[in-house]
């Protein structure tokens, strides 16, 4: 279990981080101006604020890969996720790591 503040160690996405991802694929393709046929969630690590941050890396089709942040409010505010930084382009072999956001 991750330390408040702290990123837990990286773990094979699921059903939830793919739906997390699923949410603000939208503003991704916005943000860097491309469309993806393919945005699977591959792996992610979380940190527990005021809310969680995922670090997801997404497969996009062939050998290519980006790294996402996004902030998951706490359930009792009723948000939803929000997109909070991108590293693109990554590769399937880049570690993924915090990053600030973007």
């Amino acid at each position: 279990m991750p330390l408040c503040g702290g990123t837990s160690d990286v773990k094979q996405a699921d059903g939830k981080t793919q739906e997390i991802v699923d949410k603000v694929k939208h503003h991704v393709e916005s943000k860097i101006n491309k469309s993806f046929k393919e945005f699977k969630a591959i792996q992610f690590s979380s940190q527990v604020v005021a809310g969680t941050n995922y670090f997801v890396k997404v497969h996009v089709g062939e050998e290519e890969y980006l790294h996402l942040r996004v902030f998951a409010p706490l359930p009792s505010s009723g948000g939803q996720p929000e997109l909070h930084g991108i590293e693109y382009p990554k590769t399937k072999h880049d570690e993924l790591k915090y990053f600030n956001p973007n």
